[in-house]
């Protein structure tokens, strides 16, 4: 069988792109080795429409729960590859299982950065984050650290002066954000930067109660904290595609206004792209929008 479209990622992106196709009366497949993607590991979503506060998991299941009722599966599988045959497209899984398509949405999200510490991976969630606009108001009226010298890293300390009663961000090297923002950060009396400072580990009993870095120079400090903002960026769930698809510097996809990758019929949407700004809500539009050109374009090209 050759399906109308193949949906590859059950994030938001793909979970939606699976709705609207569906909806569409597209035959379509949706492969993921995981559902909810990033969003199932935040905590709790407190800036998605419709709900006041929701744990990502749950939202996640929301979503699968919503293709679920209008028929479509979700294949529990790992893309390990796929190529172009003609017009056509085949998508290879671990299992060898074989999936043929006129169109592909690529859905696959990315990964945090991390630091590779010990006490980060025990304590995820329980004080370590790695997105402050989905977890930062649940650090109100506390000392919390944000780990990251570059813009986003940037962008979190500023954004953690409205919540946390102390900021500490702690720079590997030297401040690499934009002046603009290096200068509101260095007039924050909220704000101490410790440039030159590498993490050591993360430590508490059952969430994080201190951070221990160590400086160039071998001095080391424990700073009592509350929280662990992570940012030292993210990177694209991309190997699976060995260069099919034209990718930034940072390896993301890049996309048009339409979700179009620089392949015709070929499609990606969400945290895997170019789109800047990396959320729960607009990865779903985004997948939004490529089902919806993926049936255009198939309405044309039959």
């Amino acid at each position: 069988m050759t399906f109308d479209t193949v949906v590859i990622g059950a994030g938001p992106a793909g979970l939606t792109a699976a709705l609207y196709a569906k909806r569409k009366g597209l035959t379509l497949a949706v492969i993921a080795d995981s559902i909810g993607g990033q969003m199932s590991k935040t905590a709790n979503i407190e800036n998605y429409p419709g709900h006041e506060i929701i744990p990502g998991k749950q939202l996640a299941l929301i979503m699968q729960e919503q293709i679920k009722q209008l028929g479509q599966d979700i294949v529990m599988d790992r893309v390990t590859g796929v190529e172009r045959i003609g017009n056509r497209f085949r998508t290879t899984t671990a299992t060898g299982k074989h999936f043929d398509s006129r169109t592909l949405i690529i859905a696959t999200g990315a990964h945090w950065r991390e630091i590779g510490v010990p006490g980060e991976k025990e304590f995820k969630n329980r004080g370590v984050s790695y997105c402050t606009t989905c977890d930062g108001p649940l650090f109100a009226d506390m000392d919390v650290a944000v780990v990251g010298g570059a813009n986003a890293a940037a962008e979190s300390v500023l954004e953690m002066t409205h919540y946390a009663t102390k900021v500490y961000m702690i720079v590997r090297s030297t401040l690499k954000a934009d002046q603009i923002l290096a200068d509101r950060i260095m007039s924050s009396p909220k704000v101490t930067v410790l440039q030159g400072y590498t993490v050591e580990k993360i430590t508490g009993t059952d969430f994080v109660e201190a951070i221990h870095i160590r400086s160039k120079a071998g001095e080391q400090k424990t700073l009592q904290v509350g929280g662990v903002f992570v940012e030292i960026g993210q990177d694209p769930n991309t190997d699976f595609l060995k260069g099919l698809v034209k990718t930034n510097d940072k390896g993301e996809i890049i996309i048009d206004e339409y979700c179009r990758t620089s392949v015709q019929g070929i499609y990606a949407c969400g945290d895997v792209t170019d789109v800047p700004q990396k959320q729960v809500i607009v990865a779903a539009g985004e997948g939004a929008k490529a089902a919806m050109d993926v049936y255009t374009y198939l309405s044309t090209h039959r």
